[in-house]
């Protein structure tokens, strides 16, 4: 007589469907790994900001707002905070105090309050030739000898430290034998009234680099 068959039990039918075949662990290890490099990536590139570009080339004294700059998204890291975010720029704008190069990253050292509360413009006349390395965006110090009686004057002093030059304006006018040129600077507000009283006093205006560039 033939032996007849037990049926498998629920417990042995479960424990053969608990058999995982191994490549199938290492597939799908190697998808999880995959979606976890993209995630990375795309959290990388979360990372970049947007600052303002300059559409063109700006020079000190320019007031721009955000129709005269470019948003472009970049990755800056550590270095963000030392350029023009779309949240640093005011409604009014800002002033250019130094060059800006077409293209160039707007550095927030280069622009300043465009309502004009820290910086204004004054045009002043210099005594002699003009250094070769002032130049639109040089920052120079003035300096001022005062009058004095019998046609000499004091030892000079610096009444104006750190001005942007704005603008040149050179003249072939000779005077007692000087050349007389004419430079508009961007002066600090508080220096205003020194540097006015000094060229109303008649005193001899120098204007002088604070750094020399390097000749290539």
């Amino acid at each position: 007589m033939s032996r007849q068959t037990r049926p498998e039990s629920a417990v042995s039918r479960r424990a053969k469907a608990i058999i995982v075949d191994p490549r199938l662990l290492v597939g799908v290890l190697l998808v999880v790994g995959s979606i976890g490099g993209v995630l990375a990536i795309v959290s990388a590139a979360d990372e970049s900001i947007d600052v303002y570009v300059a559409g063109e080339a700006l020079a000190p004294g320019d007031r721009v707002d955000a129709h005269d700059l470019v948003l472009r998204s970049v990755r800056l890291d550590s270095a963000a905070g030392h350029y023009l975010s779309s949240s640093d720029l005011p409604d009014e704008g800002v002033l250019v105090t130094h060059p800006i190069a077409e293209g160039e990253l707007v550095p927030r050292s280069a622009v300043g309050d465009s309502s004009g509360t820290r910086l204004t413009a004054v045009v002043v006349s210099t005594e002699g030739r003009l250094p070769d390395s002032v130049d639109v965006g040089s920052t120079v110090d003035v300096w001022a000898s005062r009058s004095e009686e019998g046609g000499g004057f004091g030892a000079p002093s610096v009444v104006v430290p750190g001005a942007t030059v704005v603008r040149l304006v050179a003249t072939d006018t000779i005077v007692s034998g000087a050349e007389i040129s004419a430079v508009e600077l961007l002066v600090p507000r508080t220096r205003v009234a020194r540097l006015l009283e000094a060229l109303a006093n008649d005193a001899a205006i120098s204007v002088v680099p604070t750094s020399i560039p390097l000749v290539g």
